[in-house]
């Protein structure tokens, strides 16, 4: 009995190293197969990762450069705008300078008062019947309408002549009063309303004094609208009809310079 237990411990003895050696190289080998899985599983993740900010920045450059291009389109129509707005005001600018320029002659001539007829202020200082007391009523309002275009209040200018055209519908003064309406809504870049105006003039008062200066303002401002044909029919005939007129001078000029 004694034997048999010593040749056990003998035995057991000899297994013990074994077992003890032979763990550590069985856990190693479990270790080593699990950081490799590991390992694995890691590079996949970091490929997707890697793949998933690709597609992300290509995304975002994306739209950068959609962003960049509706900028582009935005200066482009901003240019566009100003130089539109540059053209308009100078288009205003020499309407402006012209206005200046008839107001000017008129201050040097008469000393800043109204151009009406000489004859009808005789008939206003010297006649005493109704019809007289009616015309000077009429010079008054012209008058005082016209002190608004001296003081380059253009609005109110354009109110008290429609007011004066609307009271005094056939006086002395009425053909002016159209002829400034034309001039002060071209002014006011109204130019349809400046149209009908200078039209008025033509037709309503084909012997006015104010009829050539009306059609060569209407042809210069159909011109300005692209009826270029209207606008030269109207400047031509300024020039053929009215030959000794200064408006039949700048018609001429004007046809010259646009190869007429």
């Amino acid at each position: 009995m004694k034997h048999g237990l010593k040749w056990l411990c003998g035995t057991g003895a000899l297994v013990l190293p074994l077992s003890v050696w032979g763990g550590p190289e069985i856990t190693d080998l479990s270790e080593g197969s699990q950081e490799g899985s590991q390992g694995s599983g890691s590079g996949s993740s970091f490929y997707e990762q890697t793949q998933a900010q690709s597609g992300g920045s290509l995304m975002l450059l994306n739209q950068l450069d959609e962003q960049q291009e509706q900028l582009r389109q935005l200066r482009g129509q901003l240019e566009e705008l100003r130089h539109q707005f540059e053209r308009e005001k100078q288009l205003s600018r020499e309407r402006y300078l012209d206005l200046e320029e008839r107001l000017l002659s008129i201050s040097e001539s008469e000393d800043a008062s109204p151009r009406v007829d000489t004859q009808s202020a005789q008939d206003v200082t010297s006649g005493s019947s109704s019809t007289s007391n009616g015309d000077a009523d009429a010079q008054a309002a012209y008058q005082d309408a016209f002190q608004y275009v001296q003081s380059r209040d253009f609005p109110d200018a354009i109110d008290a002549f429609e007011a004066f055209v609307e009271e005094y519908p056939d006086s002395r003064f009425t053909a002016n009063s159209y002829y400034w309406l034309g001039e002060l809504y071209s002014a006011e870049s109204e130019l349809d309303a400046s149209a009908d105006a200078f039209e008025r003039v033509l037709d309503d008062f084909p012997d006015s004094s104010k009829v050539p200066d009306a059609m060569y303002k209407l042809g210069l401002l159909r011109s300005r609208q692209g009826n270029t044909e209207e606008g030269r029919d109207l400047l031509t005939r300024v020039r053929d009809e009215y030959p000794d007129s200064t408006a039949a001078e700048l018609a001429e000029e004007f046809l010259q310079q646009s190869g007429d």
